[in-house]
């Protein structure tokens, strides 16, 4: 019998996350083809296209060593960021709520963080333009009198901003993970579900109701996306710290990010509607319900917005903090 339920948990695991990845495949299709191109009034991408066609099509290209201080370096981060994601996401599974505070809130933020660290070294470890050194030397004329002068690259600045996403933009999204953490009076992942299973869905209280319009904010702003995308700009073809990444690379930055917006989804299952993924559960249904409404709600919501400046920004999520304050203040009423 302990046998039989040890191979259970190891094809619980093991098969949620295989259908996972694969689901979380097409959430970026669904989001370019069913949303921004019905809403631009075009066509669109095929829905296997951005999420699955694209990586495996990466996957086949030659591999470039980009002009790095750290070259291995920088191209193993995606797959870097990648392994935190599949961590993050492991934690959700009951199978892992035996660990304690290894499967609470806190080891969650620590590893977002570690997510959000990676665009820093991304951007600090590029030194070149798309992945090559410059055909000729890159100074303007009359430079070489100014010998002491500082040069820069183009991806400092992008970790530049990813600093500053950092330390201020990812605010509301920590604040909303504290929600059911003071509603259920603790930080564990497992004390969360069972105050949810006895007292129902935290979402459908005040506090759960604030705190959940600030996670989807959140959960935007960390995958950087439109109006919250100060790691895109014009200055850097629209890519930011990803601009240098080049064939396997590549196929890992478009797989971290697709992971990323499932990932992100089922936690907020977990946290607010207290149902932990698992494929042998009928509640997997409504994690999946989830990770692709939250997809389609980002599209229109990006598709009807401007692109913020740091003049917009930076108010906006003051703003959306001080509604995760207030949603924490509500769940102790």
């Amino acid at each position: 019998m302990e046998f039989t339920n040890i191979l259970n948990s190891y094809v619980a695991v093991f098969g949620t996350l295989i259908v996972s990845l694969l689901i979380c495949m097409f959430l970026p299709g669904i989001e370019r083809k069913f949303i921004h191109a019905r809403i631009q009034q075009r066509i669109g991408p095929p829905v296997s296209s951005p999420g699955l066609m694209a990586p495996i099509k990466f996957f086949f290209k030659e591999s470039i060593t980009p002009n790095s201080p750290m070259p291995e370096v920088y191209n193993k981060l995606p797959l870097i960021g990648l392994i935190v994601i599949t961590l993050i996401f492991l934690i959700l599974m009951p199978q892992f709520y035996f660990l304690g505070v290894f499967a609470s809130i806190l080891t969650i933020i620590g590893l977002l963080k570690i997510e959000e660290i990676i665009y820093i070294f991304m951007g600090s470890l590029s030194k070149s333009v798309m992945s090559m050194n410059m055909p000729f030397p890159d100074d303007v004329k009359g430079a070489k009198q100014y010998k002491q002068a500082t040069k820069s690259f183009i991806e400092d600045i992008s970790a530049n901003r990813a600093f500053k996403l950092i330390a201020f933009g990812s605010i509301p999204i920590y604040l909303a993970l504290f929600v059911p953490v003071v509603k259920s009076s603790s930080l564990l992942l497992s004390d969360i579900i069972i105050y949810q299973q006895i007292n129902g869905p935290i979402l459908f209280s005040f506090a759960g109701v604030i705190g959940a319009i600030v996670f989807f904010i959140g959960y935007m702003i960390l995958l950087n996306e439109y109006p919250f995308a100060i790691l895109k700009t014009k200055a850097d073809v629209i890519e930011g710290p990803y601009m240098e990444y080049a064939a396997n690379s590549r196929a890992f930055v478009v797989i971290s990010r697709a992971f990323l917006m499932f990932t992100l989804a089922t936690l907020f299952s977990v946290l607010f509607l207290g149902l932990p993924p698992n494929i042998f559960n009928w509640s997997f249904l409504v994690n999946i319900f989830i990770v692709i409404l939250f997809p389609v709600l980002m599209g229109v919501f990006s598709a009807f917005s401007p692109v913020f400046t740091y003049k917009q920004f930076y108010p906006f999520v003051i703003g959306t903090s001080l509604l995760g304050v207030l949603a924490i203040i509500g769940a102790f009423f």
